[in-house]
């Protein structure tokens, strides 16, 4: 039987930055593969490339050589609007800073990306009152964000990133704002979007006992894969 297609795929990708003394060489030939609905945490310290990974992962950048393959298709051959659309309606983000708007309801807020798609309004409302409701948030979409919690406000930034029912989830040091009730409900959460939803999510962390959640751990060094472990035991 012929084994299933990865859903990400990075063949010898290299990213490179600056010029002559300044050289970077953010990745130097990195060969990954991951599997839908798999949840993977990304590991290393500052400069390892995880970052430029993520980067990548979510067509935010584009290596400097090698191929990164999205569902089996190589995204070089991909014009800029191809990617702007491969990240609107496959690629959900979730950050640490949370990024919502300061004066707009939670609501509003989750509409976001439904408003890039130019989805009419009444179905926009609808979606993204639903997305609220799976993040636990059903009596909150009228609040902005000052008047809720940074858990809270972390979960609004979930049903932002899920309300266009992304194939990924990527989720950039996302208890990184939060104290550590806060960060277990979080996690919590996102594990239940993968286990549930099936929702592929790829995380960046330093933080072991995050990436404890995690099903599979790749640790970066030096632009590289130092190590790529799958977990037995998930938190």
């Amino acid at each position: 039987m012929t084994a299933p297609q990865p859903l990400i795929e990075f063949r010898a990708v290299t990213k490179v930055y600056g010029m002559g003394e300044a050289l970077v060489h953010a990745l130097a030939g990195v060969d990954l593969s991951i599997a839908e609905s798999e949840f993977v945490a990304i590991m290393g310290p500052s400069g390892s490339g995880k970052s430029t990974a993520m980067n990548i992962i979510g067509c935010l950048d584009t290596p400097s050589s090698g191929e990164y393959l999205f569902q089996g298709i190589p995204t070089s051959h991909l014009s800029r609007a191809q990617h702007t659309l491969l990240r609107r309606h496959m690629i959900g983000f979730v950050f640490q800073g949370f990024n919502l708007l300061p004066r707009t309801s939670a609501v509003e807020n989750v509409e976001l990306p439904l408003v890039y798609r130019g989805m009419a309004a009444g179905e926009r409302r609808d979606r993204a009152l639903k997305a609220l409701a799976r993040v636990g948030l059903e009596g909150r979409a009228s609040h902005t964000p000052s008047e809720l919690s940074g858990g809270q406000q972390q979960r609004v930034a979930i049903a932002r990133a899920i309300v266009t029912d992304p194939a990924v989830l990527l989720a950039d040091e996302p208890t990184g704002n939060l104290d550590t009730k806060a960060s277990q409900e979080i996690m919590d959460l996102v594990t239940a979007l993968n286990r549930d939803q099936r929702i592929t999510v790829i995380m960046v962390t330093h933080e072991p006992d995050i990436a404890a959640y995690a099903s599979r751990v790749i640790r970066f060094v030096d632009g590289k894969v130092e190590s790529d472990v799958a977990r037995t035991e998930v938190a």
